[in-house]
């Protein structure tokens, strides 16, 4: 259930199946992110005269639903490991996606609205595909490293955002 025995090994390291969907993940991060990354920074040198890939609905959801399941993995297996029942993994699983599929769009408003956020959460995607990597090879990064850096970066970014409203001509 915990995806935790090895299936092969490689150069003397032993891989289980959950490391491979938590490198599989953070690649999948990391080559979104940076694809986004690249996509805005090119738009803007010429003069956002790219065409936009316009994605369709199914799509968004489908890579939605699929970043879904590689940030809750860790925390599927260690509900795995608490709850007996699984009708409750399910229902917690399902209501996730719900909640997280219902906000999407009120997030990503808010996001276009403010491109500087747009660019930090694109970082904050690239860190996490680092971190998923690095746990797909068994190295232990507390997660508080991971978390206070988000939290002081929207510190900082909040803090930005006050001042570009108080002095629109200046930032």
């Amino acid at each position: 259930i915990g995806l935790s025995t090895d299936l092969f090994a490689i150069f003397g390291h032993a891989f289980s199946g959950r490391d491979l969907i938590m490198i599989g993940g953070g690649l999948f991060l990391i080559y979104k992110s940076t694809i986004e990354i690249h996509n805005k920074i090119e738009a803007k040198e010429e003069g956002s005269t790219n065409k936009a890939v316009i994605n369709s609905m199914g799509q968004a959801i489908f890579q939605i639903i699929l970043l879904d399941i590689v940030f809750s993995f860790d925390s599927i297996l260690t509900a795995i490991g608490l709850v007996q029942n699984i009708y409750i993994m399910v229902a917690a699983v399902i209501i996730s996606m719900i909640i997280m599929i219902a906000s999407a769009g009120m997030i990503s408003d808010f996001i276009n609205k403010h491109p500087t956020v747009k660019m930090l959460a694109l970082s904050f995607l690239l860190m996490i595909g680092v971190l998923l990597i690095v746990e797909g090879y068994r190295v232990h990064i507390s997660k508080g490293y991971i978390y206070f850096a988000i939290f002081f970066s929207l510190l900082v970014e909040l803090l930005n955002m006050r001042m570009r409203k108080k002095n629109p001509g200046k930032g």
